[in-house]
């Protein structure tokens, strides 16, 4: 039985999607994403040489910076560039670009709920419209579990205040990869594979497992889009440039 919610929605039913590439006109690569009313605007700038103090010479650094709709960075911003920049560095070829910082500016445009995935997977369209090479896509998502013991994806506002427990899960989407389709790994299951795993609330091991497996459910919906969009946008780079 599917939790009520108050737009209509079922359990698993995501919000509205948008993403528009390409935004910016003076970033190397830019996308603005929305899921609902939830809209982010990433942008990347670089790779520009030289990396920051303490970090590794023969690879590329990542830098994410979090800029907040209004007021100033807090606790949970810093939280936020934490997670992205470790998603990032997950899923980026930081060995192609040594010695090499590479920028990414997340502007909140508006919150209504599911505000760090919306901002992955700008962020990931941002890097696909740079040229970033990438191992592959990283597609996220947002799962609360009710007081009923319900999980709903893709919460609001309103929903993530009233829910017992929330998480975010990244996922691998192998299916567009900017340096190569076939630079798959062998013997590593990467369609359904997950990145990142985080939690806010309690719940049980049964709770986080249920919402995992629904999570990885509610994804194939928001990997087709994704992955129609940037595809679209290839596929129209290569006529204008034929």
């Amino acid at each position: 039985m599917d939790e009520k919610r108050e737009d209509g929605r079922s359990a698993t039913q995501l919000r509205p999607l948008s993403c528009t590439r390409s935004v910016l006109n003076r970033a190397h690569g830019s996308a603005s994403f929305s899921q609902g009313e939830t809209k982010i605007l990433a942008a990347v700038y670089g790779p520009r040489a030289g990396t920051k103090k303490n970090e590794n010479p023969e690879k590329a650094c990542i830098e994410v910076i979090w800029k907040p709709k209004s007021g100033q960075i807090g606790k949970a911003e810093k939280e936020y560039e934490m997670i992205l920049k470790r998603t990032l560095q997950n899923i980026c070829l930081l060995n192609v670009h040594p010695n090499t910082t590479t920028s990414i500016i997340i502007q909140v445009v508006n919150d209504d709920g599911s505000l760090l995935p919306c901002a992955i997977n700008a962020a990931c369209s941002a890097l696909v419209d740079a040229g970033f090479p990438l191992k592959y896509l990283a597609v996220a998502i947002s799962c609360c579990l009710s007081k009923h013991e319900y999980c709903i994806m893709d919460p609001n506002k309103l929903e993530e205040e009233k829910m017992k427990a929330l998480v975010y899960l990244v996922f691998r989407n192998s299916i567009l990869s900017v340096l190569d389709e076939g630079s798959k790994q062998e013997g590593e299951s990467i369609e359904n594979g997950i990145i990142t795993s985080v939690t806010h609330g309690v719940m049980t091991v049964n709770d986080y497992f249920q919402c995992l497996e629904q999570g990885r459910a509610a994804i194939k919906p928001l990997s087709n889009f994704l992955r129609k969009k940037l595809q679209s946008k290839v596929q129209s780079d290569v006529s204008i440039a034929g």
